[in-house]
């Protein structure tokens, strides 16, 4: 076999459309952009976004507009309130978080806020914890430990 005798693949390669070369090539006359018209002209078309005048999508929804950060740490959040559940003196971890459902994965940071009260001496550890959590839990008699 000779590099000369190399074909492509049946199917793999496609004829290129060569406008304006006569009616007799089926892309004569108008080259495929029809009549008359914006779109007919070189350089013609309208901007990314716009609907002939009308409000545009990108103006009609506020949520489509902004920036959104992908790097961003997304917490599951637990509110000082919920950790009442556990025993009195047990020691809370992400695992005893999401048996509890109160987190929806073991993997995911976990966050504890400040809401509501707690009232039994427990072992807090959690990813990140507000300055108001942290002060009820040991308040409480408890420790609060970041992972």
């Amino acid at each position: 076999m000779k590099q000369s005798e190399v074909r492509p693949s049946a199917g793999s390669k496609h004829k290129v459309k060569r406008v304006g070369r006569g009616d007799g090539s089926g892309h004569g006359t108008y080259s495929g952009r029809g009549c008359k018209g914006q779109k007919s002209r070189s350089g013609g078309g309208v901007r990314l976004g716009f609907e002939g005048g009308q409000l545009p999508l990108i103006k009609r929804l506020p949520r489509k507009r902004g920036f959104t950060n992908i790097f961003t740490t997304r917490y599951d959040v637990v509110n000082v309130g919920k950790l009442n559940t556990f025993p009195e003196g047990s020691e809370v971890n992400a695992k005893g978080l999401f048996e509890a459902r109160l987190v929806k994965s073991i993997s995911g940071p976990i966050k504890i806020l400040g809401g509501g009260e707690i009232d039994r001496t427990l072992v807090v550890r959690a990813d990140r914890f507000s300055a108001v959590a942290e002060r009820k839990i040991t308040a409480a008699g408890g420790k609060a430990e970041r992972i």
